[in-house]
């Protein structure tokens, strides 16, 4: 009997160690950067006062940094981002499982990029390169610029400024380009530019007058 519980409990331990190997090592950091190369696994990336950058082919959990930029490489899959203060890049073919959230931070997706969940801001420009979002856009005082191509599910939200804020003065321009799709609402609580390209597919608009425009660019 003794026997069985030493050999299960060192299988037990066997597996959580495999486990915790396949995750990767987490990294929480204070005044630092942290830098994860090419193809490596890492589990949860913190920081303050830092930036994050994972070279391509890499991955994580939760990445996220206050007071610095966070670069995702190509190919890289991650569970979540977000920052404050601080941009969001996403290389060619990344995958991000949930969600992206920036405080006074762009955030672009690159070529084949992915968001499994909702990508936000407060101020900064979002982009899409042929990229897809599946949660929705959310916004305060961004710029949205959904490039050929992209697809969007969830619709677009540009949210009115709620007390005293020292965001801009100038409305938020928001591009659809030629062949994008957004499905769901485009709701505009304030006043917007709104661009759609005549190939472009969207839902139902709420609170903007789209301009209707031919080729690349409005």
């Amino acid at each position: 009997m003794k026997r069985a519980i030493v050999t299960a409990t060192a299988a037990l331990s066997l597996v959580l160690a495999f486990a915790a190997h396949a995750r990767g090592i987490d990294v929480d950091k204070v005044n630092g950067s942290i830098h994860i190369e090419g193809d490596q696994q890492a589990g949860d990336l913190s920081t303050v006062n830092g930036s994050i950058r994972i070279d391509s082919g890499g991955s994580a959990e939760e990445v996220s940094t206050v007071n610095g930029g966070i670069d995702i490489g190509d190919r890289v899959t991650v569970d979540s981002i977000e920052t404050v203060n601080g941009g969001i890049d996403i290389g060619a073919g990344a995958r991000v499982a949930h969600t992206v959230e920036a405080v006074n931070g762009h955030i672009d997706l690159a070529q084949g990029a992915e968001i499994g969940g909702k990508a936000s801001n407060v101020n900064g420009r979002i982009s899409l390169d042929a990229a897809h979002i599946g949660g929705g856009i959310e916004t305060v005082s961004g710029d949205i610029d959904i490039g050929a191509n992209s697809r969007v599910e969830g619709g677009i939200l540009v949210e009115k400024p709620h007390g005293f804020s020292w965001g801009r003065n100038k409305n938020p321009r928001i591009v659809i380009g030629p062949n994008a799709v957004v499905e769901g609402t485009l709701e505009f609580q304030r006043d917007v530019d709104l661009y759609i390209s005549d190939t472009a597919r969207v839902g139902t608009i709420v609170g903007a007058t789209p301009n209707r425009f031919s080729g690349d660019h409005p």
